[in-house]
């Protein structure tokens, strides 16, 4: 939705888990809101009716038999996605198969593991303690098994429990993806359950930096072009993808074959999240969707990029993110991030020839952001000098942030909020 509201308008950010309430004082502030989607009345019943009547694939049941060993990959603790509707399901369609012959993989990438109490809360108890769960961890080379080498040249390792299973599920949701274009799918496979060195060619600079890296886009962006040659490499026997409202409720449910699929679910996302304008604002509010995606600034940068989709160059974003977990303190983002005194500094030392290391990505992204408008953070996870020493300017009061950005910007300045964060990806028309 999309519309002009009146002066002194307040709005609720997502912010946390709370979200947060703030009074915005001007008459021509525009708020951007995804299409709400109600959610589904019955998500067992509508996973059923998908896994039995799949896209370009058999229904589940009669692509596995019993004594077969399965490997189902699902999103780690930083995404919103339904993984105890969507294992039940996929576990009633397949009652012959034992419980000794799962693996459930949690598709980290290079993100920390999962503690025990995340797993049970991700997963339920039940399925946590009757199925073999596997934390990814792409550091550890013991765990991987070569594939083979790309088409441009990436050398494609992936998790050793995901390869040697017989049948391979992917299960994600989808939405917008700052520079995969959009998520789940086979971003399930690669970065998912991918090992370091080859999330770090997969994330390099060059790649990053095309234009064609950024929201919305699959075909002809460079990271999703190889992540899709990459699960054809391995094969996935089924996937599963779904999309979700505001209220991280299920609104519908694509499965079948992972292209196929995945087409259809960003088709919908597309639809639902992406928002056109007719220019751009002076200055941009945004969030990072709550939690749990705004529990750290490093997840942040993509509220940030979102907004800079429609800031004016020279303008402000204002950004709240509650970062519950920091930084984070695991990573490289910190340490990337303090080995250079400027947003400048740090492009220029990512695009030097040869120059590689974890979380590159993220820094180079928010540099590109920085290099275009100022950016201040709200948060309540981080000191001030902690965000003054991640190259951002903390705010406290996020309206008054808002009204002073506004006086600095002239009397005939612009302001757009985008409260829901990257689950509204503005552009212009």
């Amino acid at each position: 939705m999309i519309g002009a509201r009146p002066a002194a308008t307040r709005v609720r950010l997502d912010y946390g888990v709370d979200g947060l309430e703030v009074d915005l004082p001007h008459e021509r502030v525009t708020i951007i809101e995804p299409v709400f989607r109600p959610a589904i009345a019955d998500p067992h019943a509508a996973l059923t009716a998908a896994l039995r009547a799949p896209l370009g694939r058999p229904p589940l049941r009669e692509l596995v038999r019993r004594g077969q060993t399965i490997a189902i990959s699902v999103c780690d603790i930083t995404r919103a996605q339904p993984r105890q509707e969507m294992l039940a399901a996929l576990f009633a369609e397949m009652p012959d198969i034992r419980a000794e012959d799962v693996t459930i993989l949690i598709a980290t990438g290079t993100h920390r593991t999962n503690t025990p109490a995340e797993l049970e809360a991700m997963l339920g108890a039940d399925i946590a303690r009757r199925y073999r769960v596997v934390n990814h961890d792409s550091r550890d080379r013991a765990s991987h098994t070569y594939v083979g080498t790309t088409t441009t040249g990436v050398s494609v390792s992936l998790n050793r429990a995901w390869m040697d299973a017989d049948i391979k599920i992917t299960t994600g949701f989808v939405e917008p993806h700052f520079f995969a274009g959009f998520s789940g799918g086979p971003k399930m496979v690669a970065p998912g359950l991918a090992g370091l060195e080859t999330v770090l060619v997969l994330h390099d600079a060059k790649r990053i930096g095309h234009p064609n890296a950024t929201w919305g886009i699959t075909e002809g962006n460079p990271i999703h072009d190889d992540i899709r040659e990459i699960a054809r490499m391995v094969g996935v026997d089924f996937a599963v993808d779904v999309t979700l409202n505001r209220e991280q409720k299920i609104t519908a449910v694509f499965a079948g074959d992972l292209f196929e699929e995945h087409r259809a679910a960003c088709d919908a996302a597309k639809h639902d999240a992406m928002r056109a304008v007719e220019a751009p604002f002076d200055v941009v509010l945004t969030t990072n969707s709550g939690f749990p995606l705004d529990q750290n600034l490093y997840q942040a940068v993509k509220g940030m990029s979102a907004a800079a989709k429609i800031v004016k160059p020279g303008g402000t974003i204002v950004c709240a993110a509650a970062c519950c977990d920091g930084l984070p303190s695991h990573g490289s983002y910190g340490q990337v991030l303090a080995s250079q005194p400027s947003p400048e500094k740090l492009l220029a030392m990512i695009n030097s020839p040869g120059y590689s290391t974890p979380d590159q990505w993220q820094v180079q992204i928010q540099a590109q952001v920085q290099m275009k408008a100022t950016v201040m953070v709200k948060t309540e996870g981080l000191t001030p000098e902690a965000v003054r020493a991640a190259h951002f300017q903390p705010v406290d009061d996020v309206s008054a942030a808002v009204s002073d950005a506004l006086g600095r910007a002239g009397p005939h300045a612009t302001l757009c909020v985008l409260p829901h964060g990257p689950q509204t990806i503005p552009y212009l028309r």
